[in-house]
């Protein structure tokens, strides 16, 4: 697949062209362009490096919302094995943004479930471009009851702009089912574990936040609001989405320094596109030391430490 590169990688792409049309060049002359291409790449990871060291939180918005960006299914297909989706919330439908079922992680039975959005045009639409309605909050629950009923840690994937603000979903009890969510997690007598693999959004991402140990990847984002509505509000218009994604703080950098975020898990350079068998490798290793971690402890002792996190949310100290 050609990569897709954003506005702001655009000298990134430029060397990469050249790179790509030198290795199409036939060596009539006996000239070797191997050196050339050699000094080219080196150039280009050069450019990378002094570029992804300096992005404005707009920049990383983009790149949380990367076509190419690896989502929740690629992530299962790499990290775990025996995976089998659950269906349904029992009550109105199968909501596709939600995806959950059981699996191995090394072994080991885990519950998953995350939001899955699309790769193309139809798929997107189906899976209703991660926007989870309430059924499927519904499912997420049940997902979430049966873990605890079977004892097996249960492991979140946010990916969503938001839950869907439909008509429909208003009817059918978005705000509730939400709600119902984070009581459902407050309280449930496993291990859980979350991870913002990409764009965290409002309520629709909390609602399978809530957790014991929060991961995000290096250029995710997790907010109330995305920057284009907190713009909308604020400045009444979208135009003005750069300044509000300044004053938002929703980068993972940002989150980790106000004690919201356990691990900022480093992507591969330029991000998690460039090469996802890595990023899922080094995801699985955080995943898997958090977790040997809080299965260690009495599950009495890690409800106690769940609470206090999140009491703790919010407090600061006036100097």
């Amino acid at each position: 697949m050609a990569m897709n590169f954003l506005e702001f990688e655009q000298p990134i792409a430029e060397l990469e062209a050249k790179i790509d049309e030198l290795k199409f060049v036939t060596n009539d002359a006996e000239i070797s362009l191997a050196e050339e291409i050699a000094r080219l790449r080196a150039k280009s990871r050069a450019l990378t490096n002094s570029i992804f060291a300096n992005l404005t939180p707009w920049q990383v918005t983009q790149l949380a919302r990367h076509p190419q960006r690896p989502y929740l299914l690629d992530y299962i297909g790499m990290l775990f094995t025996e995976f089998h989706e659950l269906h349904g919330d029992r009550m109105y439908a199968d909501d596709a943004a939600i995806v959950g079922g059981v699996a191995r992680l090394d072994g080991k039975p885990v519950m998953v479930i995350g939001q899955q959005k699309g790769r193309d045009t139809k798929e997107r639409v189906r899976r209703n471009y991660g926007m989870p309605k309430p059924e499927g909050y519904r499912k997420a629950q049940r997902l979430m009851q049966m873990a605890e009923r079977f004892q097996m840690p249960l492991i979140t994937f946010i990916d969503t702009p938001g839950a869907y603000p439909g008509v429909g979903s208003e009817e059918r009890g978005q705000s509730e089912a939400i709600a119902r969510s984070l009581f459902v997690m407050s309280e449930l007598k496993v291990p859980i574990l979350s991870t913002v693999i990409g764009e965290g959004g409002s309520g629709g991402a909390l609602a399978i936040g809530v957790c014991d140990r929060l991961l995000m990847l290096q250029y995710s984002v997790y907010s109330v609001i995305s920057p284009e509505g907190c713009a909308s509000i604020l400045w009444k218009s979208a135009d003005k989405k750069e300044l509000a994604a300044d004053a938002m703080g929703l980068t993972a950098e940002r989150l980790a320094k106000l004690d919201l975020v356990d691990e900022v898990v480093k992507e591969p350079l330029g991000g998690a596109h460039r090469d996802p068998q890595l990023m899922a490798d080094t995801l699985k290793a955080a995943i898997t030391r958090h977790l040997s971690d809080l299965e260690r402890r009495p599950i009495s002792e890690v409800l106690e430490q769940r609470y206090a996190r999140l009491r703790a949310f919010g407090v600061y100290s006036e100097t």
